[in-house]
């Protein structure tokens, strides 16, 4: 069995959303084992940063929080849709010439992927492609960017989706991955009452 692991690496110089310094995370040493005992360490960290799932929370007031998610949701079969040819973002268009059915868990491959930095003007998926999704009831669509959409007035493709009950995974890492269908493993961090938990994201397809 081939395992692709498409999570971000997380560290202080990683990318960030916008180059927000308040969003790097910050691993502190706590014990080193210079004096014996053990060695151990705290991270701080913004729950959006790297690979993570996003709840409606997110969004939507009142919205479920992460630790609710059903992690049936996110132990599921996938399919990797290579849109590494687009420039600017993912419309309805686009999706439908792709064979997504309902229930699908779907994700998207852009340039994104092979980017080493924050790019201000990364691809996403916009508000008829988010429609397009919801109308099929999808079950979840992840996206190589740590953001489903790009200055969108009103969160459109967001709120899309959350009212259609679809998790949204951000943040992955799928330069090496060829369309296709694979067994995706993406837990969050179970954070009660949070909107958002970083994942550690794998890929499976048998050999």
């Amino acid at each position: 069995m081939k395992i692709y692991d498409i999570s971000m690496e997380i560290h202080p110089g990683m990318p960030v959303y916008k180059n927000k310094e308040d969003k790097r995370p910050v691993l502190t040493v706590r014990n080193n084992l210079s004096g014996g005992g053990t060695y151990e360490s705290r991270i701080q960290m913004d729950l959006h940063t790297g690979t993570h799932v996003d709840a409606p929370l997110h969004m939507l007031p009142g919205g479920a929080t992460v630790d609710k998610i059903d992690p049936g949701k996110m132990v599921t079969k996938c399919k990797v849709f290579d849109f590494t040819g687009l420039p600017d973002r993912i419309t309805r268009d686009d999706l439908a010439r792709k064979d997504i059915q309902q229930g699908d868990f779907i994700l998207l491959k852009t340039r994104n992927s092979y980017a080493n930095q924050f790019d201000f003007a990364f691809v996403y998926l916009d508000g008829g492609g988010a429609a397009y999704l919801q109308n099929l009831e999808v079950a979840g669509v992840g996206i190589d960017a740590l953001g489903i959409e790009r200055n969108q007035p009103g969160h459109e493709t967001h709120k899309l989706l959350f009212q259609a009950g679809i998790v949204i995974l951000e943040g992955l890492m799928l330069g090496e991955v060829e369309e296709g269908e694979y067994l995706l493993v993406a837990a969050p961090l179970k954070i009660k009452g949070a909107e958002s938990a970083p994942a550690r994201a794998l890929l499976l397809k048998e050999d």
